[in-house]
């Protein structure tokens, strides 16, 4: 289960339509990150660079010609060299390049600057992220340069620089049934393993003993890795919105928040699920945990095409308010705290973000100043959350160091959406029949 060739290739031609006439779009592959020493990280392609061409290997440059003659996707690589290749894994070279991956043109990238500035002559508008990789800016500038330098022996460099990511960003907003069927097996994935955190976890165990359950889960179904560091926060570590360091032993009466998704074919899954360490919510964790599943739901509600971005957030806001003021955690008029964003103590963040082959991925939030409409195809996350800060004295110290969020991945549909990670339980009494469950089966 992966993107086809095909829809590569689709992806390519409907980012050259969008291109202004006689351009060139330029990419650079991701760079190989230093671990320590001489030990990298492992190796992750740039979103960008792997949505048009879904090449995997670092030390590559892409380049889109829309109607150049001998072909319009020109691939530059590593060449196969078996001496490397029996230390660090195959390569594709300049042949597989072509076959493999369906550049029309590939060269080795010890070639690049003898033949992509003549590439880039001719062409008036070079399409390109200027900023983002000052290293790369530097050589773009050369081989730009090196035309400029010829202009009196008739030599024609690119008039103008246009930003990539403007036009790319908004196609990689809107997914396609074989990236939602990707992202639906991820969510499936990271969905099992909050079942399983759910089944395994114990007052007395640690939070990094928690979050190896979850890695155990994503490496079974194929999930080499976590879309982003895992957050497993106990008791008042919950109210911590990136808390990664996970090393606390995990209490009984405590609840944990677990914020953990898998990458699957480089796409990512985002979910997160507040649980009770010994299997059963107190009073006070139970009333807030209500309010805000509530507020989950009817942020959802409101995800549907014709709807602004802003609007789940409001509904959201709204539930929330009002539990805090029913809980008597917050005094005054439901508008009014709204008006004054008194309950941003406790509820801090915005309700969701856009989601696809980055975890935060890629899409404005505002076209002209408004909230984007949701439209068709557009995935997101929906999670609401409170949190009672523990050294909070404006609140009675019951409420206190109880964080609780809750989150779902969701595709927009023609009609209105479709809950991608729907297979985790989140109603109170599901929780503690699964929680039960494992209690007696231990």
């Amino acid at each position: 289960m992966s993107i086809s060739r095909q829809e590569f290739a689709r992806r390519r031609r409907a980012l050259m339509a969008e291109m202004e006439e006689n351009s060139i779009a330029i990419l650079p592959a991701a760079p190989e990150r230093t671990r320590n020493r001489d030990v990298e990280h492992p190796y992750r392609q740039d979103s960008d660079f792997w949505y048009l061409s879904g090449f995997p290997e670092p030390e590559a440059v892409m380049a889109l010609i829309p109607g150049r003659e001998h072909g319009e996707f020109v691939l530059f690589c590593r060449e196969r060299d078996r001496a490397m290749e029996i230390w660090n894994g195959y390569r594709a070279g300049p042949e597989g390049a072509v076959e493999k991956f369906g550049a029309d043109d590939a060269f080795p990238i010890n070639d690049i600057d003898e033949i992509l500035p003549g590439l880039i002559e001719g062409r008036d508008r070079v399409y390109y992220d200027m900023g983002r990789d000052p290293e790369f800016d530097r050589q773009v500038m050369s081989w730009v340069n090196s035309i400029r330098a010829r202009v009196r022996t008739g030599a024609h460099p690119p008039g103008e620089f246009l930003a990539l990511t403007h036009v790319l960003h908004d196609l990689r907003l809107y997914k396609s049934a074989g990236e939602l069927k990707v992202m639906r097996r991820a969510g499936e994935i990271a969905a099992a393993a909050h079942v399983r955190a759910m089944r395994a976890v114990r007052p007395g165990m640690f939070e990094y003993q928690l979050e190896a359950e979850y890695l155990h889960e994503f490496m079974q179904h194929g999930a080499r890795s976590p879309a982003y560091p895992s957050i497993v926060g106990g008791g008042a570590n919950g109210c911590i919105l990136h808390y990664i360091d996970n090393s606390e032993k995990l209490r009984d009466g405590d609840l944990v928040l677990v914020d953990a998704g898998c990458e699957y074919h480089s796409y990512a899954s985002d979910i997160t699920r507040t649980f009770p360490v010994n299997g059963r919510f107190s009073r006070e964790q139970q009333a807030l945990y209500e309010v805000v599943l509530a507020a989950q739901y009817a942020a959802i509600e409101a995800v549907r095409p014709g709807n602004h971005w802003n609007a789940f957030h409001e509904a959201s806001v709204q539930v929330l308010t009002q539990g805090l003021v029913d809980l008597g955690l917050l005094k005054g008029g439901v508008a009014e705290l709204i008006e004054t964003e008194a309950y941003r103590p406790f509820y801090m963040h915005r309700t969701g973000h856009w989601l696809g082959l980055d975890v935060h991925d890629v899409g404005d939030y505002k076209v002209d100043d408004q909230w984007r409409v949701l439209e068709p195809g557009m995935v997101l996350t929906v999670e609401p959350g409170l949190y009672v800060a523990p050294d909070d004295t404006s609140v009675d110290a019951r409420w206190r160091g109880i964080g609780i969020r809750i989150e779902d991945d969701l595709a927009v549909t023609r009609d209105g959406h479709e809950i991608l990670t729907g297979d985790v339980p989140k109603e109170v009494a599901d929780i503690h029949a699964l929680m039960s469950k494992a209690g007696d089966a231990a």
